[in-house]
């Protein structure tokens, strides 16, 4: 038998010394090593509450409190509901039985007991008991780390001091909406000051869920911090890096789509590169058409030698840039479906229109809140950067 099984907490409760004392041999002679003794339904309660077992074998019929009335007062309470209650009964009619079951039994054994029927059925009893503890510790650890991961998430992302400080020198608002999977992902954003008023803002994508992906989102946020310094001016360049880096450090089947470009107000113009990313969308001011940018190269990590494309969109003032994952486009009905139309929306514009009373970001991300629902499926990550009076 195995070791936990065995020193599994048995509580044996019968008002009868001689029945107590039976199954306490059958037990003992078939390995189980932790078994007590109560002589009444008082008296179970109480040892209960002192120490939880791992399976009670009741007696059904006893003076004072009889075992359906033990059972419903176990099952009334939370801490108690997967207890596991063999109940030892000669009710031998359906509706007894039916009415020990209504009560809270998890199975019966009938008297006068078979040696072999009690082994097997407490045996089932605790390896099932121990087989949803063990589940329920690795699920504690599970969450524990997923716990870990999001607050890890938390502190990679842009901090509000930082966004605060891009906005005096780009004269841009800097904003975000971040919604994670419940078993997180690998959507991550973030900027890269540069000088003369510039900065440099990146998404990221990596294929697959979980932590898994979430993993690599963190090293690939360590590469972008890496190579910042040397080429964070050149978008292009950065990204071919990038992806040269990402090939020696990813396993087969894993990759990313990013977007990487420099936010320059001075110019007016947002210059990038993209890996099969979401394309950028700039909602010019005044009612004009959006403007959606490219995004189609190849993702990062898959093949060496891979180069990316440089690419502008203007930024005039009162404009927005907005840069989104993909799941982004999939929960509003892709770039010609409902997202387009969204950015287009009635409510979006006059937001825009009216300048500081507006606020377009909020119209957008209330949307999306409302589509994507309470427990996203996937990752959902939308930037949006405005200039003058289209916050």
């Amino acid at each position: 038998m195995d070791d936990a099984i065995a020193a599994c907490r048995i509580l044996v409760v019968d008002d009868t010394d001689f029945n107590r004392t039976l199954i306490g041999a059958l037990l003992g002679e078939a390995g189980f090593q932790n078994v007590a003794y109560a002589k009444d339904g008082f008296d179970a309660l109480e040892q209960i509450a002192a120490e939880a077992p791992d399976l009670l074998i009741l007696d059904i019929m006893m003076p004072g409190m009889d075992g359906f009335e033990v059972c419903r007062r176990l099952r009334a309470d939370h801490a108690y509901a997967d207890l596991p209650v063999l109940v030892q009964t000669a009710l031998s009619s359906s509706d007894d039985r039916n009415r020990a079951f209504a009560a809270g039994t998890t199975d019966l054994i009938s008297k006068p007991l078979d040696r072999t029927e009690l082994v097997a059925r407490v045996r089932i009893h605790l390896q099932n008991r121990v087989l949803i503890r063990d589940l329920q510790t690795y699920r504690a650890r599970v969450e524990g780390e997923l716990a870990m991961a999001r607050s890890m998430y938390d502190h990679l992302l842009p901090s509000p001091a930082l966004c605060a400080a891009l906005s005096d020198s780009a004269g841009v608002t800097l904003r975000s909406h971040t919604a994670l999977s419940s078993d997180l992902g690998g959507d991550l954003w973030g900027v890269l000051p540069l000088a003369g008023g510039r900065f440099g803002l990146f998404l990221l994508d990596m294929a697959g869920r979980g932590v898994s992906a979430a993993l690599n989102a963190f090293r690939m946020h360590t590469l972008i911090h890496e190579l910042a310094p040397q080429l964070g001016e050149r978008p292009g360049a950065f990204l071919t890096e990038l992806n040269e880096r990402a090939v020696c450090l990813l396993e087969l089947g894993q990759h990313a789509t990013v977007i990487y470009g420099v936010v320059d107000g001075a110019a007016e113009r947002f210059t990038y590169a993209a890996a099969a990313a979401a394309p950028p969308v700039l909602v010019p001011p005044g009612g004009a058409s959006l403007i959606f940018g490219e995004g189609s190269d190849q993702p990062a990590g898959i093949a060496a030698g891979t180069r990316y494309e440089e690419r502008d969109l203007p930024f005039p003032p009162d404009s927005a840039l907005v840069l989104h994952s993909t799941a982004v486009l999939d929960t509003l009905g892709g770039r010609n479906g409902g997202f387009a139309a969204l950015l287009r929306s009635a409510a979006v514009r006059n937001s825009m229109n009216n300048g500081e009373d507006g606020d377009a970001f909020a119209a957008v991300t209330s949307a999306l809140a409302a589509a994507q629902g309470d427990v996203p499926l996937d990752d959902h990550t939308l930037v949006w950067i405005g200039r003058g009076g289209a916050r």
